[in-house]
Formats: structure tokens, C-alpha cells, sequence
């Protein structure tokens, strides 16, 4: 499930230390008309209409640099505060464009002047999610970073300025898990597991959507069925049952039964939604073979087994 980010409300830009906003409001003290003209431009402007403030402190810089006196020292400060925030201020509408190579630019350089700034970490992390869904994998590196770096530091107790576009803190958890499920079902689907079964465990969308259990069965079928089914085929096929082939078979049908209940869990949460049609039948092949062999080649009692699978607490990774 997509969510979109919401743009950020106004944020203040931080101002340099009170004395010296004091000193540089006196005004510079020149005969220049145009350093002057630039000089309050900014001033009139610096509270009610910051861009217009920004360009006129951009062009005194730029014209008088070289004085290196206490209005050149304010209005560097000024600008660069103001540019911090205008980076933030963007970076929701970038992801929501899905302009992924400037979002990510753009939060790179709000990262780099403030390492724990925690909602750009949030937004970044589940970025990752939005851009590799869309078949663009390139910032799956830099996602799972900041997803994992912001789940750790909300854990910890830390709280963003603002947690929109998600409904609060178990709602953010639950999305930044999913996405760093996702993130890695390919490389790495064992631990994929753990951030899925953690994300769906959260009070949130995320346990409501089909495709958070579509990719935990994917990852059990991927990560560790393939391989305890690939080392019983080499140990143990076709020999006698010793105590150890035994508990081997036993590992690889607890793996299966998680398989099942969890494309039991992706159907049912899917419903009769015509836009999860095609996914259900798939779900439901995929199901119905496993279900099977488990039953003796039989489905009955599956429809039942959908039906119910959601009363259900989802079973921990075996």
C-alpha cells in the first residue's frame, strides 16, 4: 500500500544568536543606495515574505562579500538557515512527484548538516519502498539506511516535528518496517521475515493490507523453505528416517504451514476488492498446491481455513 507524503506546514527558520539580529536591524551605515536598498529589502521582508528576503540577502552577499563585517556574518547565517529549511520544506513534495533522484539528493544535504533529523530519515526510508515498487531499485541502499536508522531512533523514544503522513508512532513503525521487508525479500528474505512479522504486529493499515502477507509467504518460500527443502533433498531423500531426517521434516512442514497461513491471511485480508482479483487467484494456486500437500492431496477444509485465518494470531517465525 502506497501512502503519500503530505507536505510539511510552515517550520521556523532558526534564527543566529539574538545580538546579533539586534545589531545587523540597525541597518548599514554607507552612502552605497544599493547596499542600502538591498539591505532593507531583506529587513521588510525577513518575517512576511522570506523569498523575496532570501534573494535580496543573496544579492548583498554576492555584491559586497568582501566587507566581512557584522551584516555579511548575519545574513550568511540568515541564508543558510533558510536554506536548511527550504530543503525540508521540499522534500515531501519531491517524493510525491516520485522525482527520487532529487529527493534524495535533497535529503542528503539535509542529513549531512543535521544527522538525526528524524523525519527526513522517515521519509527517505519509506521512499525506498515507493521508488523499488515502481521497478526503480537504485536508492535501496540508501533506504534501508534511514528506514533502519529511523525505526531505531523512534524505538528509542525520539519523536519527529510532525508524524503526517502516517496517523502516529506505531503507524510510522509498522510503514518503515513493511518497507524495509520489502527492500530486502530479495537479497536477504529470512530477515525480510522478521521486519514483516514486526510491521504486520502494529495496529496499523499495514496488518489490513494483502500484499504485507503476499511477501511474507513470498519470503518464507524464498528464504527458508528453499533452503532446509534443498539440504532434506540432499541429506535425507530417499533413506531411511533416522531421528534426524525426522526433525528435519518436521522443520520443513512448521516452514510450509507458515507458508499457508499466510497466503490464507493475504486472501482473506484482500476480500472481494476487484483490484486484488488477479492477485487472489494467484494467492489462491499458490495456496491450494501447498494446502495439499499438507492434506493428504485434499482441500477440504481450506475455504474454512481462509475464513478464519485472520481470528488468528499470525504465527512467529519457527
Amino acid at each position: 500500500m502506497a501512502v503519500a507524503l503530505s507536505t510539511f506546514g510552515s517550520v521556523a527558520v532558526a534564527q543566529p544568536a539574538q545580538s546579533a539580529v539586534q545589531t545587523a536591524q540597525v541597518g548599514p551605515e554607507t552612502e552605497d543606495p544599493v547596499k542600502v536598498r538591498l539591505y532593507l529589502q531583506f529587513y521588510d521582508n525577513h518575517n512576511t515574505n522570506r523569498g523575496v528576503a532570501y534573494q535580496a540577502a543573496k544579492d548583498y552577499l554576492l555584491k559586497y562579500t568582501k566587507d566581512k563585517d557584522q551584516y555579511i556574518d548575519y545574513l550568511t547565517k540568515w541564508v543558510m538557515f533558510y536554506e536548511r529549511d527550504e530543503r525540508k520544506r521540499k522534500l515531501p513534495g519531491l517524493i510525491n512527484e516520485k522525482n527520487f533522484a532529487e529527493a534524495y539528493s535533497t535529503g542528503a544535504k539535509i542529513l549531512a548538516d543535521e544527522p538525526t533529523y528524524l523525519r527526513a530519515q522517515i521519509d527517505l526510508g519509506y521512499a525506498g519502498y515507493l521508488a523499488a515498487s515502481a521497478k526503480n531499485e537504485a536508492y535501496n541502499t540508501d533506504a534501508l539506511r534511514y528506514a533502519r536508522q529511523a525505526i531505531q531512533a523512534i524505538e528509542s523514544g525520539k519523536v519527529p516535528n510532525e508524524w503526517a503522513p502516517f496517523k502516529g508512532k506505531d503507524d510510522t513503525l509498522a510503514y518503515l518496517n513493511y518497507a524495509v521487508g520489502f527492500l530486502i525479500l530479495k537479497t536477504t528474505p529470512d530477515q525480510a521475515i522478521d521486519a514483516l512479522l514486526k510491521a504486520a504486529q502494529y495496529d496499523s493499515d499495514i496488518k489490513k493490507t494483502p500484499s504485507t502477507y503476499y511477501f511474507l509467504a513470498v519470503a518464507y518460500e524464498s528464504g527458508p523453505y528453499k533452503t532446509n527443502a534443498a539440504e532434506f533433498q540432499t541429506k535425507y531423500a530417499g533413506k531411511p528416517e533416522t531421528p534426524e531426517s525426522k526433525a528435519a521434516l518436521e522443520k520443513l512442514n512448521a516452514l510450509m504451514d507458515r507458508i499457508i497461513d499466510a497466503y490464507a491471511r493475504a486472501i482473506a485480508t484482500a476480500g472481494t476488492d476487484p483490484k486484488t482479483e488477479q492477485s487472489r487467484k494467484e494467492w489462491l494456486a499458490q495456496l491450494t498446491n501447498y494446502y495439499k500437500f499438507r492434506h493428504a492431496d485434499s482441500v477440504a477444509g481450506m475455504d474454512e481455513f481462509i475464513k478464519a485465518a485472520l481470528q488468528k494470531p499470525l504465527p512467529p517465525k519457527p
